[in-house]
């Protein structure tokens, strides 16, 4: 009888689970259909996908927690489709929408965007339980594409259409990549407590912020995801100054330390 039921727990072992794995196939979706969308000059569509991309990637492994449907499979399957709804669809968008201008320094700046985002993704994949879960190690790649995506949003809100010609975007492009691959903190917001009691004043602002993404979406997208980008080096100046006052006032204990002996014998 147990020889008998084994093969077919073998086989159910084999199997996946099709939710979560059904919604990360509809981000590699989003992510294919946006290189489309930007080969074809249709530039806001490309980036709009990249945000449904962007929330359905938030889906799927919290629907796999909930449903007790987390496999290996399905973190590996996540992490292919995040490279390329995340690194290739965001990269080919920025060539097409404003580095193709110029020549092999447009090409070579999104290549090195795809590459920083293979990194940062085999990066987390092996760090996870080694880097505490509060931070995140790097600017996440969805971050980093979520600042392209809405910045087309925004540059077309503001009356750019079609293709933009601005070298400073080039630079802006390199910059997310070596954000993805440095060793600058995030936040990673997983410690957020939702479901507890906040002040009042805490629950009126989000009110105002909530207000505010609906009346001015793009120009609200695009300061929060370029806001979080520059957060990570702006907490670690922070952090670092704060260190270096902690030794100043180390060395000035030292030396008052040492000036006290000198005095009781005088």
């Amino acid at each position: 009888m147990n020889e008998e039921l084994s093969p077919k727990r073998n086989r159910i072992r084999r199997g996946i689970y099709v939710l979560p794995n059904l919604i990360t196939t509809a981000s590699l979706f989003c992510g294919f259909y946006s290189i489309i969308a930007s080969f074809q000059e249709k530039f806001v569509i490309a980036a709009i996908t990249i945000l449904a991309a962007l929330v359905l990637d938030g889906m799927d492994g919290r629907i796999a927690r909930i449903t007790n449907t987390t496999s290996k499979f399905g973190a590996e399957y996540d992490s292919l489709s995040d490279l390329i709804a995340f690194g290739v669809a965001p990269s080919l968008l920025a060539y097409n929408w404003t580095m193709s201008f110029y020549g092999k320094w447009g090409w070579i700046a999104a290549f090195l965007f795809v590459v920083c985002g293979a990194l940062r993704l085999a990066r987390y994949n092996i760090q996870i339980g080694i880097i505490e879960s509060k931070v995140f190690n790097g600017l996440p790649i969805p971050a980093a594409a979520s600042v392209i995506a809405t910045a087309v949003l925004f540059y077309d809100y503001v009356g750019v259409e079609g293709k933009f010609h601005n070298y400073y975007l080039l630079f802006f492009v390199t910059t997310l990549s070596l954000l993805m691959v440095s060793n600058i903190k995030y936040y990673s917001f997983k410690d957020m407590k939702l479901f507890v009691r906040k002040p009042f004043m805490s629950f009126f602002l989000l009110v105002i912020l909530l207000i505010l993404a609906v009346a001015e979406t793009q120009i609200m997208a695009f300061i929060v995801f370029l806001g979080y980008a520059i957060s990570g080096p702006i907490w670690s100046v922070i952090k670092f100054g704060q260190k270096m006052r902690l030794k100043v006032k180390e060395n000035k204990k030292k030396q008052q330390k040492n000036l006290r002996p000198g005095r009781d014998k005088e």
